[in-house]
């Protein structure tokens, strides 16, 4: 009796239960085009991998194709924090890295009494850490809205102060697959 009394006992470790949340399967890959930079000469292009209900990864490509922008070129990977109720929309913070190239023209002006100009294109290429806000709101089959803005700032050519701050934002359209 005593043997079997012990083989109970031991036995009912096995069958305990789990107190674990149940996740909510969900599509974790979005592709995105913000809409407000193809109307002012640019395209921005994003893919985001969703992490969990409440985190996403993900990397932006900007480019310009019209002059309408001094940043010609832009790599943005970040990091998004969701508070909304459902799977990774609603209100989002994000931290960001960006490699960004610019070009801007340099007057100088020389002479006293009679000033001249001379004027020097400058190319340069820095990397900017950031942050920023936004929400997303998705439909049922998948369609998504989101706005955005962000700031960060260059960390290396800091003699450049009109290109210290470095912006990110915009209004785009994606699906969620």
């Amino acid at each position: 009796m005593k043997k079997l009394f012990i083989l109970m006992c031991l036995s009912s470790f096995l069958s305990g239960f789990s107190q674990e949340k149940d996740t909510v399967d969900f599509k974790r890959n979005e592709l995105k085009g913000n809409a407000l930079f193809l109307v002012l000469g640019a395209g921005e292009f994003t893919y985001e991998r969703l992490l969990n209900e409440e985190s996403g990864i993900g990397v932006s490509l900007f480019f310009n194709y019209d002059d309408q922008f001094d940043t010609k070129f832009s790599l943005t990977p970040y990091y998004r924090f969701y508070f909304g109720k459902k799977p990774a929309a609603g209100f989002f913070v994000e931290g960001f890295g960006m490699l960004n190239s610019y070009q801007y023209t340099d007057y100088t002006q020389y002479g006293n009494f009679d000033p001249s100009f001379t004027s020097k294109e400058i190319k340069n290429t820095d990397f900017a850490l950031g942050f920023g806000l936004g929400a997303k709101w998705i439909t049922k089959k998948g369609f998504l809205f989101e706005i955005n803005g962000g700031i960060g700032r260059n960390l290396f050519n800091s003699n450049d102060n009109d290109y210290e701050i470095v912006g990110r934002g915009g209004i785009t359209l994606g699906y969620r697959f």
